[in-house]
């Protein structure tokens, strides 16, 4: 039988060639309706004017008639209900944006779940469906296996979301030396994002250990240089440097060559299922998860994480500190 050509065995299936990036089949994210804030914001707007109307009215009425208690105790009420109104201004402003957020976070899960399923029915067809070669059968078991790690991926940090406190809280410790974490965490990155560790990464890492469970260091690290993968320019490069800081404490620095956060977004990032921008515009693929469940745990080891811009204002710095010691 004669072997089939890349684009015939693509199109043996339902899905569109042009759907596809590569090996990997990317689909559209799926369109939702966002909650306006124009009109909670114009009716408090409209309310509070007619307020502070009615309390201006009632100050020079009542002060013309001499009446000092009742003037007292109206513009007291009127400024207690001008305060409502602003408060309740400021939880409707936070709602709102709390559900677009989570909105794009559904968004962001179904696509994440729905392109490797897509993709592993692809492959799953053609196997079933046509003769392919020793050469293309193992690549496509490659490309099936990331998909499938992709997922996991996926699924774990959806899982950990739930269960932060327990991971960071256990006291099940012990010393871990930090390069270890970083090495593998970088490796992790490269291998879903297919590319090369030596290519990609420079490390300056001072001997540390830090006292801590295992997993939660490669959470953090995992998430952070994951991003700085899929961030950085084109090609990706990213440096991270360990040091001590100061006595008891180091400091690691994640440096990479992409557009860099604006400075507007340096503490939004961190917030639950935050992402810039809007999830049919975005290129980057992402859950909005990975660097708050980052700055979680670090908190939670008494740490602290920041983000920041480089000195020639290219890529972005993320810095944490951590409790450490120096290697023995």
């Amino acid at each position: 039988m004669t072997e089939p050509t890349a684009e015939s065995r693509f199109t043996t299936t339902a899905i569109p060639p042009s759907t596809r990036d590569g090996h990997r089949v990317e689909l559209p994210p799926t369109p939702s309706k966002h909650r306006s804030l124009h009109l909670p914001i114009t009716l408090n707007v409209l309310l509070m004017a007619l307020n502070i109307t009615l309390m201006v009215c009632w100050i020079v009425l009542l002060a013309q008639a001499g009446s000092w208690s009742a003037l007292t105790i109206g513009t007291v009420v009127f400024a207690l209900m001008l305060i409502g109104l602003i408060v309740y201004l400021v939880i409707t402003v936070k709602e709102v944006r709390l559900n677009r957020r989570q909105s794009n976070f559904v968004d962001a899960v179904t696509h994440e779940l729905k392109s490797p399923i897509a993709s592993l029915r692809l492959y799953l067809e053609t196997l079933r469906m046509r003769e392919v070669g020793e050469e293309q059968r193992a690549e496509f078991y490659q490309v099936m296996g990331d998909e499938l790690t992709r997922l996991d991926t996926l699924i774990n940090h959806l899982l950990e979301v739930g269960r932060l406190d327990a991971i960071g809280g256990n006291t099940a410790t012990e010393e871990i030396p930090l390069e270890e974490v970083l090495h593998r965490s970088a490796q992790a990155a490269c291998t879903l994002h297919q590319c090369n560790i030596e290519e990609v990464f420079q490390f300056d890492i001072d001997p540390v250990v830090i006292q801590a469970r295992a997993v939660v260091l490669d959470m953090i690290f995992g998430n952070l240089l994951d991003n700085a993968v899929k961030y950085a320019g084109s090609p990706p490069r990213v440096s991270v440097r360990a040091r001590m800081w100061q006595a008891g404490r180091t400091m690691v620095e994640i440096c990479d060559n992409g557009e860099g956060v604006p400075k507007e977004l340096h503490k939004k990032i961190f917030q639950i299922f935050y992402r810039g921008g809007n999830e049919l515009e975005r290129k980057q693929k992402g859950t909005g998860l990975g660097l708050y469940i980052a700055r979680t745990l670090v908190h939670l080891l008494r740490g602290r994480i920041s983000v920041s811009k480089p000195v020639d204002g290219r890529g972005s710095i993320f810095a944490v500190e951590l409790p450490a010691q120096r290697k023995v």
